[in-house]
């Protein structure tokens, strides 16, 4: 199967290979770069209890090599050339990417698909990349503006995988094995769910040829026909944990919507409205009108089946109950009042510009390109994204506050010093 679509300055391209791996690409002549992205359909909500933390300890050892190089020798093959190589694992998709100068591309799908189909996980380096998860661990939990998420999800999504670190827990973590590594691979790890996405100097075709010869020998495997655990009826929740920090930390939330929902629009901008930079209403009447904070934000998670929102903001402890006060008040403001027309036309703009600022960098374009491919199965242009941002009512802004505001109660966590 191929697909061709054109426009001005850019030509997208997607070919379906023999062996079930899909290739997208985006060519853009005006650059001299390409990033390349290896995406796998697998994330840590796939896993079962016992193997929590599995897909991101997969990510690492990947790169403590494979059938035909060492661990330096994947490094400096990329590197020697000025280029960057790096992976990362999130709750529904792993991705394993490179960005070089055009004339290596040759060597950075070479090192990717080596990556993903001829790990070797030698007994040795899984034994010390554990303690350097467990060290992982433990930075994150130093950082308490990043630790407050894993409870805040933990709360949202109670019971389920999503609620659990992606990074995993420490007992889950030392009782992981290579047969362990490679079973998880065998079932997941399948051209099927996977996408290989290109963008910038480059021709498809060739992308096509070099990707076809280096799977050569890899056979189509049956569709894994994958039944993700459905997620539970969302029940809101409060933790309150003190901690060595001189801050207290606060994040409010609560269930929000998947990436298919017909209003992921209007939620983008209502977003950008309340805690989206430094004109929003969450910075300038809580940071700039009374000085609680240094840091405050809105944020929006976008998943497969279901999605989640929240407010985050670091502040002196004694200010805590104030502080929430005031970001409810700034909530029931989005429910009760409508966005004025200018107000509207500000943010979407605000938007807009993100959109097309991202678009300026390989690398954002490449990862747009495989979360689509994964998440819809087809192209989404740039045009099509404006006219998305467009089309955003006040109307619609003000509904979205409702459904997710004012019609189910927050989660709340809280890390305050000891």
């Amino acid at each position: 199967m191929s697909v061709r679509i054109e426009t001005d300055t850019v030509t997208y391209q997607k070919t379906v290979l023999p062996c079930g791996l899909r290739v997208v690409t985006e060519t853009i002549p005006s650059v001299r770069s390409v990033a390349v992205g290896l995406w796998v359909d697998v994330g840590s909500r796939d896993e079962a209890e016992e193997e929590a933390g599995i897909t991101h300890f997969i990510e690492h050892m990947v790169f403590k090599g494979t059938e035909r190089r060492r661990t330096h020798q994947i490094a400096q093959r990329i590197e020697y050339v000025g280029g960057y190589l790096n992976a990362f694992t999130t709750k529904e998709h792993t991705c394993y990417y490179v960005r070089v100068l055009d004339e290596y591309l040759d060597r950075a799908l070479d090192t990717l698909i080596d990556l993903a189909f001829r790990p070797r996980f030698p007994e040795r380096e899984i034994e010390k990349e554990k303690e350097v998860i467990l060290e992982e661990m433990k930075m994150y939990e130093d950082t308490p503006d990043e630790y407050i998420f894993d409870l805040f999800e933990e709360l949202v999504y109670a019971g389920h995988p999503l609620g659990r670190p992606i990074v995993g827990r420490e007992e889950t973590v030392r009782s992981f094995t290579r047969a362990m590594l490679l079973d998880f691979m065998a079932r997941h790890y399948t051209p099927d769910r996977m996408v290989l996405a290109a963008a910038g100097r480059l021709r498809h075709e060739r992308v096509v040829a070099l990707t076809e010869r280096l799977l050569r020998g890899v056979a189509p495997r049956p569709t894994n026909n994958r039944q993700r655990q459905p997620v539970p009826a969302y029940r809101p929740g409060e933790r309150i944990e003190r901690r060595s920090v001189q801050q207290a930390h606060l994040v409010l939330g609560g269930r929000g919507y998947d990436l298919h929902h017909p209003r992921r629009a209007a939620l983008t901008v209502l977003n950008t409205l309340l805690g989206g930079g430094m004109s929003s209403r969450l910075n300038q009447n809580i940071r700039e009108r009374y000085g609680y904070c240094y840091n405050i934000y809105s944020f929006v998670n976008l998943h497969a089946d279901v999605g989640d929102w929240g407010v985050y903001m670091g502040t002196d402890p004694r200010r805590v109950a104030r502080a929430e006060q005031l970001i409810r008040r700034e909530l029931e403001r989005l429910v009760q009042e409508p966005v004025g027309r200018r107000v509207l036309t500000h943010a979407k703009n605000q938007v807009k510009g993100t959109l097309m600022l991202g678009q300026e960098n390989m690398s954002s374009r490449m990862m747009r390109l495989g979360r689509q491919e994964l998440y819809f199965g087809r192209y989404y242009s740039l045009d099509e994204a404006l006219q998305e941002a467009d089309r955003v009512t006040a109307e619609e802004v003000q509904a979205v506050a409702r459904e997710l505001f004012a019609e189910q109660p927050y989660s709340k966590v809280v890390l305050l010093p000891e």
